[in-house]
């Protein structure tokens, strides 16, 4: 019984510590299955779902009713088990839809203008890029009127580096609808932009959303 296996080797205490890609095929099925029977443990259940099978190249084609066939596997485990493959099968063939790419300031307000003009309060917006200046993440990160004290450079590259971006631009609305820059704007541009070259994260651009139009500070001279 696995009452009778030393704690730390119990499939799930083991994957607990040491990472799912420490156990074998039995010990993540035997995670998966969770219990086994009277008559034997989980890990023996596992063991004989894999020797049904012949291994994980059949039982990944197993249905449920095939795999209920086996004793100790009821329709819960079935479907947890069905569940799982498919998941992984779900994983291997995913294929990541084409990400948009940054060429120049038109192609950020391309994204972000018909979402942001309407905004009745200032959004301070990051767009993570890669090495192809192709976005891998955006997120709105303050709320409320820019100033330096709100935007700090610690919450910008926190995400940044946390999405191994390669550079990033800041975007940020004007509810009034004129995209131009005020002092304090230009301010928090440049600290970041000296923040970013200190951590080798390019600030590439900060683009200002108004209605219908925009202003770029790079375009524009002020950085």
């Amino acid at each position: 019984m696995i009452k009778d296996v030393p704690f730390s080797e119990r499939p799930r205490e083991k994957m607990a510590k040491f990472g799912a890609e420490q156990l074998s095929n039995q010990e993540l099925l035997a995670v998966l299955i969770r219990s086994g029977t009277k008559e034997e443990s989980v890990l023996q259940l596992s063991q004989r779902v894999l020797y049904d099978f012949d291994g994980l190249l059949m039982l990944k084609d197993a249905t449920i009713e095939e795999l209920q066939t086996i004793k100790g596997i009821g329709l819960a485990k079935a479907l947890e088990m069905r569940a799982a493959i498919e998941l992984g099968r779900r994983i291997y063939t995913y294929h990541e839809e084409e990400r948009w790419v940054i060429r120049s300031p038109e192609d950020v307000s391309g994204l972000v203008m018909e979402e942001m003009r309407f905004l009745t309060q200032e959004h301070f917006v990051i767009l993570c890029l890669n090495t192809k200046n192709q976005v891998i993440h955006r997120q709105t990160l303050f709320i409320g009127s820019l100033n330096s004290s709100i935007v700090h450079p610690r919450e910008v590259f926190k995400e940044a580096l946390r999405r191994s971006a390669a550079a990033v631009i800041c975007i940020h609305n004007h509810p009034s609808g004129d995209p131009g820059p005020s002092r304090e704007d230009i301010d928090v541009t440049k600290r970041l932009i000296e923040a970013g070259r200190i951590l080798g994260i390019d600030v590439l651009d900060h683009i200002i959303i108004g209605d219908r139009r925009f202003t770029s500070l790079k375009e524009q001279g002020s950085v």
